[in-house]
Protein backbone atom coordinates (compact mmCIF):
# COMPACT_ATOMS: atom_id res chain seq x y z
CA UNK A 1 0.00 0.00 0.00
CA UNK A 2 1.26 3.37 -0.68
CA UNK A 3 0.05 7.08 -0.46
CA UNK A 4 0.56 10.71 -1.55
CA UNK A 5 2.08 9.34 -4.70
CA UNK A 6 2.33 11.88 -7.51
CA UNK A 7 3.07 10.63 -11.25
CA UNK A 8 2.45 13.31 -14.20
CA UNK A 9 2.18 11.40 -17.77
CA UNK A 10 2.80 14.32 -21.11
CA UNK A 11 0.28 14.03 -23.54
CA UNK A 12 1.81 12.46 -26.26
CA UNK A 13 4.67 11.32 -25.08
CA UNK A 14 6.13 8.07 -23.59
CA UNK A 15 6.77 7.80 -19.95
CA UNK A 16 8.84 5.30 -18.73
CA UNK A 17 8.00 3.81 -14.94
CA UNK A 18 10.69 1.05 -13.58
CA UNK A 19 11.07 -0.30 -9.63
CA UNK A 20 11.25 -3.39 -7.61
CA UNK A 21 8.75 -6.32 -7.83
CA UNK A 22 5.83 -5.17 -5.45
CA UNK A 23 6.58 -1.62 -5.22
CA UNK A 24 3.19 -0.82 -6.71
CA UNK A 25 3.82 -0.11 -10.58
CA UNK A 26 0.85 -2.91 -11.57
CA UNK A 27 -1.06 -0.61 -8.78
CA UNK A 28 -0.42 2.42 -11.15
CA UNK A 29 -1.73 0.89 -14.00
CA UNK A 30 -5.14 -0.17 -12.55
CA UNK A 31 -5.24 3.53 -11.23
CA UNK A 32 -4.78 4.27 -14.86
CA UNK A 33 -7.12 1.75 -16.09
CA UNK A 34 -9.79 1.95 -13.87
CA UNK A 35 -9.76 -1.75 -12.77
CA UNK A 36 -8.82 -0.63 -9.14
CA UNK A 37 -12.26 1.12 -7.76
CA UNK A 38 -10.98 0.69 -4.27
CA UNK A 39 -8.47 3.88 -5.31
CA UNK A 40 -9.61 7.12 -4.48
CA UNK A 41 -7.78 9.97 -6.13
CA UNK A 42 -7.11 13.58 -5.63
CA UNK A 43 -7.43 15.17 -9.08
CA UNK A 44 -9.46 16.15 -11.85
CA UNK A 45 -8.89 12.48 -13.53
CA UNK A 46 -9.58 9.86 -11.10
CA UNK A 47 -10.60 5.96 -11.32
CA UNK A 48 -13.58 7.27 -9.07
CA UNK A 49 -14.81 9.77 -11.17
CA UNK A 50 -15.04 8.28 -14.74
CA UNK A 51 -12.13 10.62 -16.27
CA UNK A 52 -10.08 8.06 -18.19
CA UNK A 53 -13.31 6.01 -19.47
CA UNK A 54 -12.98 4.78 -22.87
CA UNK A 55 -9.93 6.72 -23.44
CA UNK A 56 -7.69 3.84 -22.39
CA UNK A 57 -6.31 0.78 -23.74
CA UNK A 58 -3.76 -2.04 -22.23
CA UNK A 59 -1.16 -4.42 -23.70
CA UNK A 60 0.31 -6.86 -20.76
CA UNK A 61 3.29 -8.86 -20.80
CA UNK A 62 1.09 -12.24 -21.92
CA UNK A 63 -0.04 -11.25 -25.31
CA UNK A 64 -3.89 -12.55 -23.66
CA UNK A 65 -4.89 -13.94 -27.04
CA UNK A 66 -7.87 -16.31 -27.20
CA UNK A 67 -6.80 -19.73 -28.54
CA UNK A 68 -9.81 -20.55 -30.05
CA UNK A 69 -9.96 -17.38 -32.56
CA UNK A 70 -8.24 -16.44 -35.32
CA UNK A 71 -5.49 -13.41 -35.34
CA UNK A 72 -8.03 -11.20 -37.13
CA UNK A 73 -10.88 -12.70 -34.35
CA UNK A 74 -8.34 -11.77 -31.55
CA UNK A 75 -7.71 -8.38 -33.21
CA UNK A 76 -11.52 -7.74 -32.94
CA UNK A 77 -12.40 -9.10 -29.31
CA UNK A 78 -13.18 -5.54 -27.98
CA UNK A 79 -15.77 -4.75 -30.25
CA UNK A 80 -17.21 -7.96 -30.29
CA UNK A 81 -17.25 -7.89 -26.50
CA UNK A 82 -18.66 -4.01 -26.45
CA UNK A 83 -21.53 -5.97 -28.89
CA UNK A 84 -19.93 -3.52 -31.81
CA UNK A 85 -20.14 -4.39 -35.84
CA UNK A 86 -16.91 -5.67 -36.09
CA UNK A 87 -14.72 -3.33 -38.75
CA UNK A 88 -12.86 -6.66 -40.88
CA UNK A 89 -11.19 -4.38 -43.12
CA UNK A 90 -9.42 -2.50 -40.32
CA UNK A 91 -8.68 -5.05 -38.49
CA UNK A 92 -6.81 -6.73 -41.55
CA UNK A 93 -5.18 -3.46 -42.07
CA UNK A 94 -3.96 -3.62 -38.46
CA UNK A 95 -2.57 -6.88 -38.49
CA UNK A 96 -0.91 -5.41 -42.11
CA UNK A 97 0.41 -2.57 -39.96
CA UNK A 98 2.50 -4.65 -37.63
CA UNK A 99 3.99 -7.26 -40.61
CA UNK A 100 1.09 -9.81 -40.08
CA UNK A 101 -0.22 -10.07 -43.69
CA UNK A 102 -1.56 -13.27 -44.63
CA UNK A 103 -1.79 -14.18 -40.84
CA UNK A 104 -5.26 -13.53 -40.41
CA UNK A 105 -6.33 -16.64 -40.15
CA UNK A 106 -3.92 -18.53 -38.09
CA UNK A 107 -4.66 -19.51 -34.30
CA UNK A 108 -2.02 -18.82 -31.89
CA UNK A 109 -0.69 -21.84 -31.86
CA UNK A 110 0.67 -21.48 -35.24
CA UNK A 111 2.38 -17.91 -34.32
CA UNK A 112 5.59 -17.58 -32.96
CA UNK A 113 5.94 -15.80 -29.60
CA UNK A 114 7.08 -12.69 -31.57
CA UNK A 115 4.01 -12.55 -34.07
CA UNK A 116 1.65 -13.29 -31.05
CA UNK A 117 2.93 -10.13 -29.38
CA UNK A 118 1.78 -8.63 -32.71
CA UNK A 119 -1.45 -9.24 -32.58
CA UNK A 120 -1.65 -7.86 -29.43
CA UNK A 121 -0.32 -4.77 -30.38
CA UNK A 122 -2.51 -5.06 -33.45
CA UNK A 123 -5.57 -5.83 -30.78
CA UNK A 124 -4.28 -2.49 -29.12
CA UNK A 125 -4.53 0.00 -32.01
CA UNK A 126 -7.73 -1.55 -33.08
CA UNK A 127 -9.13 0.17 -29.47
CA UNK A 128 -7.92 3.49 -30.92
CA UNK A 129 -7.33 5.05 -27.45
CA UNK A 130 -5.52 8.40 -26.60
CA UNK A 131 -4.11 7.15 -23.54
CA UNK A 132 -1.88 3.45 -24.10
CA UNK A 133 -0.49 1.36 -20.87
CA UNK A 134 2.02 -1.02 -21.60
CA UNK A 135 2.20 -3.81 -19.06
CA UNK A 136 5.81 -5.39 -19.47
CA UNK A 137 4.18 -6.33 -23.19
CA UNK A 138 8.23 -7.53 -24.41
CA UNK A 139 9.91 -9.10 -21.54
CA UNK A 140 9.06 -12.59 -22.30
CA UNK A 141 10.78 -11.82 -26.24
CA UNK A 142 14.04 -13.31 -26.91
CA UNK A 143 16.06 -9.84 -27.31
CA UNK A 144 16.23 -9.02 -30.96
CA UNK A 145 12.51 -9.82 -31.52
CA UNK A 146 12.24 -7.48 -28.35
CA UNK A 147 14.18 -4.74 -29.84
CA UNK A 148 12.37 -4.89 -33.05
CA UNK A 149 8.94 -4.72 -31.03
CA UNK A 150 10.15 -2.18 -29.34
CA UNK A 151 11.20 0.03 -32.49
CA UNK A 152 7.64 -1.10 -34.14
CA UNK A 153 5.63 -0.18 -31.02
CA UNK A 154 7.30 3.40 -30.58
CA UNK A 155 6.33 4.12 -34.69
CA UNK A 156 3.01 2.86 -34.51
CA UNK A 157 2.34 4.29 -31.17
CA UNK A 158 3.79 8.01 -31.85
CA UNK A 159 1.84 10.81 -30.72
CA UNK A 160 -0.05 8.98 -27.93
CA UNK A 161 0.08 9.05 -24.52
CA UNK A 162 1.98 6.33 -23.24
CA UNK A 163 3.21 5.19 -19.84
CA UNK A 164 5.23 1.94 -19.95
CA UNK A 165 5.92 -0.53 -16.93
CA UNK A 166 9.09 -1.97 -17.45
CA UNK A 167 11.60 -4.17 -15.41
CA UNK A 168 14.17 -3.35 -18.60
CA UNK A 169 16.61 0.10 -17.95
CA UNK A 170 17.44 -0.49 -21.78
CA UNK A 171 14.04 -0.47 -23.23
CA UNK A 172 13.33 2.64 -21.11
CA UNK A 173 16.57 4.02 -22.13
CA UNK A 174 15.28 3.68 -25.52
CA UNK A 175 11.90 4.71 -25.49
CA UNK A 176 11.21 7.09 -22.76
CA UNK A 177 10.76 11.07 -23.55
CA UNK A 178 10.33 10.74 -19.45
CA UNK A 179 11.87 8.17 -17.20
CA UNK A 180 10.66 7.87 -13.47
CA UNK A 181 11.82 4.89 -10.86
CA UNK A 182 9.28 4.48 -8.30
CA UNK A 183 10.43 3.39 -4.76
CA UNK A 184 8.68 2.72 -1.27
CA UNK A 185 9.12 6.27 -0.76
CA UNK A 186 7.62 7.87 -4.28
CA UNK A 187 8.34 7.92 -7.55
CA UNK A 188 11.52 9.91 -8.90
CA UNK A 189 12.57 11.79 -11.82
CA UNK A 190 15.02 10.30 -14.13
CA UNK A 191 17.27 12.30 -16.64
CA UNK A 192 16.58 10.80 -20.58
CA UNK A 193 18.78 10.57 -22.91
CA UNK A 194 18.84 12.84 -25.90
CA UNK A 195 17.62 11.82 -29.19
CA UNK A 196 14.33 10.36 -31.00
CA UNK A 197 12.15 7.86 -29.66
CA UNK A 198 13.24 5.34 -30.20
CA UNK A 199 16.82 5.71 -29.34
CA UNK A 200 19.63 3.28 -30.85
CA UNK A 201 20.50 0.93 -28.56
CA UNK A 202 24.09 1.32 -28.85
CA UNK A 203 23.77 4.98 -28.58
CA UNK A 204 26.35 6.11 -25.60
CA UNK A 205 23.28 8.10 -23.81
CA UNK A 206 20.88 5.06 -23.95
CA UNK A 207 23.98 2.33 -22.36
CA UNK A 208 25.23 5.57 -20.18
CA UNK A 209 21.28 5.89 -19.03
CA UNK A 210 21.06 2.01 -18.47
CA UNK A 211 23.79 2.14 -16.99
CA UNK A 212 22.75 4.45 -14.52
CA UNK A 213 19.38 3.54 -13.98
CA UNK A 214 20.64 -0.34 -12.99
CA UNK A 215 22.55 1.51 -10.07
CA UNK A 216 20.07 3.22 -8.64
CA UNK A 217 17.58 0.37 -9.09
CA UNK A 218 20.09 -1.36 -6.93
CA UNK A 219 20.42 1.10 -4.50
CA UNK A 220 18.41 1.12 -1.45
CA UNK A 221 15.74 3.67 -1.25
Amino acid sequence: MFRDIRLDVAAGQWTCLLGASGVGKSTILKIFSGLNDEIVLNGTVSASDGGLTNRVTLMAQDDMLLPWLSAQNNVLLGARLRGERPDAARSRAMLAKVGLVGKAASRPRALSGGQRQRVALARTLMEDRPVVLLDEPFSALDALTRARMQELSAELLSNRTVLLVTHDPGEAARLGHAIKVMTPAGIEDFAQPNGTVPRPMDDIGVLTTQARLYSRLCRPS
